[in-house]
C-alpha cells in the first residue's frame, strides 16, 4: 500500500473519531518533550558542574574566590589537586585531594564534570596523559584556568602572565593596522561631533566655573600616553586652586572641591575637554586611563624591581602599548584606584582590554559609560575614599 495514501486515509478518519490523529500527536509531543528533557539535563550538567581545580597556585586561589562569589553559576568545587600544599592543610578553604601524580585516582573517586588547570608553571608539571584519559575516556571537560578567569571576571590573571604567554598570545601581538585605523577614525569623528555638538554646554560649564570660584577654567596636568610619551591632559577645574605646599598640608580637607566641581565629577563632565586631547592624537575615545607621570614612573619601577617589591605589579608598562582613553574598561568596571591593591585590580581590567580590544568592545564600553554618567555614579570613588580622591586633580596620591 502507498504510504501517502495511508496518511491521507488517517487524516479524514481523524476528523471523525480522532483516535489515530490523537495518537500521532501524542507521540510527537512525547518525542519533543524527551528532546527538551535531554537538553535540559545536559544544560544542567554544564551549568551546575562539579569542578576539580588542578594546581595550588595564586591563580587557583583567585579562581576559587571568583567561583564562590558567583553562586548563580551552581559550580561545586570538589577540591584541589596539586603538589604545592601539604595534604594535611586544606588550600584556599577547599579539600586537598592529593598530588598531581594521583590525578587519575582522584578523578575516579570524585567524578568531576570539568577540570580547571591552574598550575603555577604548567611546563614540566602538567599530567598530560592523565588529563588526556580523563577527556577522551571519561568525557570530562578540560579548561585552561587563565581563560576561565577571563570569562568569569572580564579581567586578566596577572599572576599567570609569563613572557612566553605574552609572546605567543594573539591578543597581545601587534594589532592590525585596519583595526587601529578604524578605532582612531571613530575617536576623531566622535571628538569633532562632541566638541561641536556640546559647544553650548562647554561654554556654560566654563562660565559657571568662573562664577563659582577663582582660578582658571581648565586644569592641565602631565600624563603618560602611548609608548610612554608625555602629554598635557585637559580637564575642567573642579577644585579650588592652591599651591603644592598648601595642597599637601590640607590633604584631608574635602572642602577643596568646589560646588560646581562636585556636580561635574558626579556626571563626569569634567572629562569633556579631553576631546581636544583626542584631536591632538594624545588619546582615543576608549582605552586605559592615562596615568600621572610620577605615579606611572613609580609603579613601572616597582614592577621591574627586585622580587621582594617588584612582583606585585607585573607588566605594568603594558598599559602604554595602546593610546589612553577618555573612558575605558577599568573605568566602567572598577572606577578609580588609590592604593597598591587597587592598582593591581585595575591593571587586570586594563590588560584584559588590551588583549581583547576591538570595535565591539569599544562600543560596549561606550554604552556602559553612558549608563554610568546617567546614573550619576562618577563620583563614587570620591564618596568612598574621601581625601585621597580630593587630590586627584593635583596628582598627589599617598599610594604613589
Amino acid at each position: 500500500m502507498n504510504p501517502m495514501s495511508t496518511l491521507h486515509s488517517l487524516i479524514p478518519q481523524a476528523q471523525f473519531d480522532g483516535s489515530p490523529f490523537v495518537t500521532c500527536l501524542l507521540l510527537v509531543i512525547g518525542f519533543l518533550l524527551g528532546l527538551r528533557l535531554r537538553h535540559g539535563v545536559r544544560r544542567g550538567r554544564r551549568v551546575g558542574a562539579r569542578v576539580l581545580i588542578l594546581g595550588a597556585s595564586p591563580l587557583a586561589r583567585k579562581l576559587i574566590e571568583e567561583i564562590e562569589a558567583r553562586p548563580h553559576l551552581r559550580y561545586s568545587i570538589l577540591g584541589v589537586v596539586g603538589d604545592a600544599v601539604g595534604s594535611d592543610e586544606p588550600p584556599f578553604g577547599c579539600p586537598h585531594l592529593g598530588p598531581l601524580e594521583h590525578l587519575s585516582q582522584v578523578v575516579k573517586e570524585v567524578c568531576p564534570d570539568r577540570i580547571i588547570v591552574a598550575l603555577a608553571e604548567p611546563r614540566g608539571q602538567l599530567p598530560t596523559h592523565q588529563l588526556l584519559v580523563a577527556w577522551s575516556c571519561d568525557g570530562i571537560l578540560i579548561e585552561d584556568g587563565v581563560e576561565v578567569y577571563e570569562r568569569l571576571t572580564g579581567k586578566l590573571a596577572v599572576e599567570a602572565l609569563t613572557p612566553g604567554s605574552l609572546i605567543f598570545s594573539n591578543g597581545f601581538r601587534k594589532k592590525s593596522r585596519l583595526a587601529l585605523a578604524v578605532g582612531r577614525g571613530v575617536s576623531l569623528i566622535a571628538s569633532v561631533v562632541g566638541l561641536v555638538g556640546l559647544a553650548p554646554l562647554l561654554g556654560l560649564i566654563a562660565l559657571v566655573i568662573k562664577l563659582d570660584s577663582r582660578g582658571p577654567v581648565f586644569f592641565v596636568h602631565e600624563r603618560v600616553g602611548l609608548r610612554g610619551k608625555r602629554f598635557r591632559l585637559i580637564k575642567f577645574r573642579t577644585m579650588h586652586p592652591v599651591d603644592r605646599e598648601t595642597s599637601l598640608r590640607f590633604a584631608e580637607n574635602r572642602d577643596r572641591v568646589t560646588r560646581v566641581g562636585k556636580w561635574l565629577r558626579k556626571f563626569r563632565l569634567d572629562e569633556l575637554p579631553q576631546f581636544l586631547n583626542v584631536l591632538r592624537g594624545d588619546m582615543n575615545l576608549v582605552g586605559p586611563r592615562p596615568q600621572r607621570v610620577p605615579k606611572f614612573d613609580l609603579l613601572a619601577l616597582v614592577s621591574r624591581n627586585t622580587p621582594e617589591s617588584g612582583e606585585a605589579i607585573p607588566y605594568y608598562s603594558l598599559r602604554s602599548t595602546v593610546r589612553p582613553g577618555i573612558t575605558g574598561w577599568a573605568q566602567v568596571r572598577y572606577r578609580y584606584a588609590h592604593d597598591l591593591d587597587e592598582e593591581i585590580e585595575k591593571l587586570r581590567y586594563d590588560l584584559y582590554y588590551i588583549k581583547h580590544m576591538s570595535v565591539w568592545l569599544d562600543l560596549r564600553i561606550l554604552v556602559d559609560t553612558v549608563k554610568v554618567i546617567l546614573s550619576g555614579h562618577g563620583s563614587d570613588a570620591l564618596d568612598r575614599t574621601g581625601a585621597r580622591a580630593d587630590l586627584r586633580d593635583k596628582g598627589f596620591n599617598r599610594a604613589a
